[in-house]
């Protein structure tokens, strides 16, 4: 099994395979719709700070300690002469974190399924879209086939390690940014889709309050998947000919573009059609098929909108499956990689198919995403900046960099992106909030 990626471009696109997701295509332009130029302003922002300091740092310990969630942990509380034993219970919160959010997650994405196929057949457009949308998911273990492929699916883009996961995000990274690009193409070509632009990028000095720039700090931090586990197990595929600082950045700025994209999609039609701003499934499921079915060939269009969430979807459960198989077989090496995977993809199944309903599987993910993930992501902020040793950290990042980071960066890492993290978890517990 190939233990790297073979190249930088298989790198970029696995990782940002790995951050675009759901949050990209529902999350960023619901909020961008909200708090206009303002909030992009403070996504650019804060998304450059994350992506070069708190990305960058999880793929430097991947690469480092050269393993996945649990072995990083313990190889940093390692550097400092402390129990690993530690290091392997704070990791196990993040770690549990990924298993749970891959449950709910494969639904959603079991749902999308459900969107491509009822698309190719017309089956979407023979009834109102939230009656369409209630008929798989207001009814129990509608969805079970669709669940079961995209978890097959996934299971076996998995079985090569770093060789198959690069392979399968060249194709269905740049598959998802095309097909997005000609979907904005359509929007952009209807009547009075000009409004939406103009709305999207237009200042209003009433947005630009704290919910705005929390909207924005929340979206840049759990978009780019820097949860304390995901980005790590990537990093343990980076050569160590890669630039990390370089390759973090570039994963951030497609990340950006996806959520980008998925706006200019998004915001204009539902500007053109003057329908409610929605973020969640209703956006992916009412929203957007309403609009296609009054567009003309929305039928087709319909397809590549599904085809290309399928694709973003299952890249990101490649991810979230092969953090917990990394993690299993470096522990018991003994075991087949194969075998896990299976037992993995079975659990995953089984466990989420209660959930298939919109009233079961939307509080459940709220719970994980206020509790379980943020947590996680303060975790490990705080384990690479106050328990791994800085020269070790630092030296990782600047192997083969063009450029030299030094105090500034750390610093910046230490005093600003671990607050940050921090900030976002008490809030998150506080407020209930699901960024």
């Amino acid at each position: 099994m190939n233990k790297e990626f073979s190249s930088k471009l298989g790198l970029i696109l696995s990782a940002v395979g790995s951050a675009v997701g759901m949050a990209n295509i529902w999350g960023f332009p619901y909020k961008f719709q909200s708090g206009g130029l303002v909030f992009l302003i403070f996504y650019i922002l804060f998304s450059v700070i994350f992506s070069v300091v708190g990305l960058s740092s999880e793929f430097a310990i991947g690469r480092l300690a050269k393993t996945g969630t649990l072995g990083a942990y313990e190889y940093s509380y390692k550097t400092r002469n402390q129990n690993t034993k530690i290091g392997r219970v704070v990791g196990f919160i993040p770690l549990m974190g990924t298993f749970l959010i891959a449950i709910g997650y494969s639904v959603i994405v079991a749902y999308v399924l459900k969107g491509f196929i009822d698309s190719l057949t017309g089956e979407i457009f023979t009834q109102q879209s939230q009656a369409w949308f209630d008929s798989f998911a207001s009814v129990p273990h509608s969805v079970i086939p669709y669940h079961a492929i995209i978890i097959i699916i996934t299971i076996l883009t998995c079985f090569g390690g770093a060789s198959s996961i690069e392979k399968t995000n060249k194709i269905m990274m740049p598959t998802f940014f095309v097909l997005f690009l000609i979907l904005a193409i359509k929007v952009g070509s209807l009547p009075n889709s000009i409004e939406g632009y103009k709305n999207m990028f237009l200042y209003d000095p009433k947005t630009l309050n704290m919910k705005t720039i929390l909207d924005s700090m929340g979206q840049a931090f759990f978009s780019l998947s820097i949860t304390g586990s995901g980005m790590i197990v990537v990093g343990s595929y980076i050569s160590k000919d890669e630039d990390i600082v370089s390759s973090s950045i570039q994963t951030g700025i497609f990340d950006t573009l996806a959520g980008l994209i998925s706006s200019f999609v998004i915001i204009p039609a539902v500007s053109v059609f003057a329908m409610k701003e929605v973020g969640g499934p209703s956006l992916l499921f009412v929203t957007l098929p309403t609009i296609l079915n009054n567009i003309k060939f929305g039928r087709i269009f319909a397809v590549l909108l599904y085809l290309a969430v399928v694709f973003a979807g299952i890249s990101s459960l490649q991810n979230m499956l092969e953090v917990m198989a990394e993690s299993i077989t470096n522990r018991y090496r003994h075991l087949s990689r194969k075998a896990v995977f299976i037992v993995l993809g079975l659990a995953v199944f089984l466990l989420g198919i209660n959930l298939e309903t919109i009233d079961k599987f939307g509080p459940y993910m709220d719970i994980i995403s206020i509790y379980i993930i943020p947590i996680g992501a303060s975790i490990g902020a705080i384990t690479w900046f106050y328990v791994l040793k800085k020269d070790l950290l630092l030296k990782e990042i600047n192997l083969n960099s063009k450029h030299k980071y030094k105090e500034i960066w750390y610093r910046l890492g230490k005093y600003l992106y671990v607050p940050i993290s921090i900030l976002l978890t008490l809030l998150a517990l506080i407020f209930k909030i699901s960024f």
